[in-house]
C-alpha cells in the first residue's frame, strides 16, 4: 500500500505562523499521521534536495575512507586515544552497520566546561573532514533542528499552547539531538531474523527515543513501519524530496501516551545502502514530564532527558559502551 505513510507538505508551517487556516489544516494531517501510523513524509521542508545530496556525497566519502581515517573519531571503546565516549565513528562489527554520531557541531570546549553531561561532547571533525564539509554538515543541522522545532511547535498548537514553551524543552547548546549516518557495507548476514514474519533484517526491529526523528534514506530503501493494530509491515517508499518522520518515545511520554513510539527496522540486503536520520532529543536538564503537553495532574513522576534516554538507549549494542 503505497499510501500508507502519509506525505505531508508543511511550507504553510515554515513561517512559524501557526494561526492560519492553512497551517491548523496542515497541524491535523500531522497529528492524524502520528496518531494512525506514527511515520508521515514531508515535502517542501525548506531543505533544498541539492544539499541533502552533498550531505550524502559527504557522508559516502567518509565512510568509504580509510580505517584509519574514521577511527580517528571513533570513540574511547574503540580507540583508547579518544576521550569521547557517546559522539563519533562506531565500526560495523558492533551491530552490523558503521555509524557516525553527531552532536550539535558548534559545541565548543567552552561548553563542555559550562554543561555537564557525559552526553555532549565536542569532537574535532578536522581530524577527517574537510573545512567546507564541517561547514556544510554544521549548515544542516542548523537547518534539520529548525525544522524539528517546527513540528514539536505545531504539536504544542494541537494543545492550544503558545509554541515557544518548547523552549523549555529544548536549549540548543544543552539539547541531546543527534545527526547519524548509518552505512550498511554489503552485509554478509542478517543482525536478526524476526521472530514475527521470519523476515531477515539489516537493523533490529526498535521504536526511537526521542521526540521526532527526521530522516533522509538514499533510493535503496528497505526501511518499514509497523501497523500497531494489525502487527503488517509495510515499506516506506524513497521520495528524493521527501524527509521521513517519526515518533518517539520522548513524545510519548510528553504526550501521555497519545503520540506512540512506533515500531520499525531495516530489510537485509547484500547492496549498499545509506540513511541520515536526525534524533531530536530535549536538553540534558529538561525535566520530563507526562503534562507537559496537556497540563492535566499526572501522578507520574517526571524524569531528566539525560536520564530518559540512558534508559531507552541500553536496548542498542552501539550504545554499550
Amino acid at each position: 500500500m503505497k499510501n500508507y505513510i502519509p506525505t505531508i507538505n508543511i511550507s504553510s508551517l515554515l513561517k512559524s505562523n501557526f494561526n492560519s487556516l492553512l497551517a491548523k489544516n496542515t497541524i491535523k494531517k500531522i497529528e492524524k499521521a502520528c496518531i494512525d501510523v506514527g511515520f508521515f513524509q514531508i515535502i517542501d521542508h525548506g531543505i533544498d534536495i541539492k544539499e541533502i545530496n552533498n550531505i550524502c556525497k559527504i557522508g559516502n566519502n567518509f565512510f568509504n575512507s580509510s580505517e584509519e581515517n574514521k577511527n580517528k573519531l571513533a570513540p574511547k571503546k574503540w580507540n583508547k586515544k579518544n576521550k569521547n565516549k557517546y559522539r563519533g565513528y562506531f565500526p560495523n562489527t558492533v551491530n552490523g552497520k558503521e555509524g557516525l554520531d553527531l552532536g550539535d557541531l558548534k559545541i565548543t570546549p567552552y561548553n563542555l566546561k559550562k554543561y555537564r553531561s557525559p552526553y555532549i561532547e565536542s569532537l574535532n571533525l578536522k581530524k577527517t573532514f574537510k573545512k567546507s564539509s564541517i561547514q556544510s554538515l554544521s549548515n544542516y543541522f542548523d537547518k534539520i533542528f529548525f525544522l524539528s522545532e517546527i513540528l514539536f511547535k505545531g504539536i504544542i498548537k494541537l494543545y492550544k499552547k503558545d509554541e515557544n514553551i518548547s523552549n523549555q524543552a529544548f536549549s540548543r547548546y544543552k539539547t541531546l539531538s543527534t545527526l547519524r549516518f548509518n552505512y550498511y557495507r554489503n552485509q554478509a548476514k542478517p543482525v536478526e531474523i524476526s521472530k514475527q514474519d521470519g523476515v531477515a533484517l539489516g537493523c533490529e526491529t526498535h521504536v526511537d527515543s526521542g521526540v521526532f526523528t527526521v530522516l533522509y534514506q538514499d533510493k535503496k530503501g528497505g526501511l518499514q513501519v509497523q501497523n500497531r493494530k494489525s502487527k503488517t509491515w509495510y515499506d516506506v517508499p524513497f521520495n528524493k524530496n521527501a524527509l521521513i518522520v517519526n515518533t518517539g518515545l520522548a513524545l510519548e511520554y510528553l504526550s501521555n501516551g497519545k503520540f506512540k513510539a512506533t515500531n520499525h527496522r531495516v530489510i537485509w540486503n547484500k547492496t549498499r545502502r545509506m540513511s541520515i536520520p536526525f534524533f531530536f532529543e530535549p536538553s540534558y536538564d529538561f525535566r520530563m514530564h507526562p503534562s507537559f503537553l496537556n497540563g492535566l495532574k499526572s501522578y507520574k513522576k517526571g524524569i531528566f532527558f539525560q536520564n530518559f534516554l540512558k534508559n531507552s538507549l541500553k536496548k542498542f549494542i552501539e550504545y554499550q559502551r
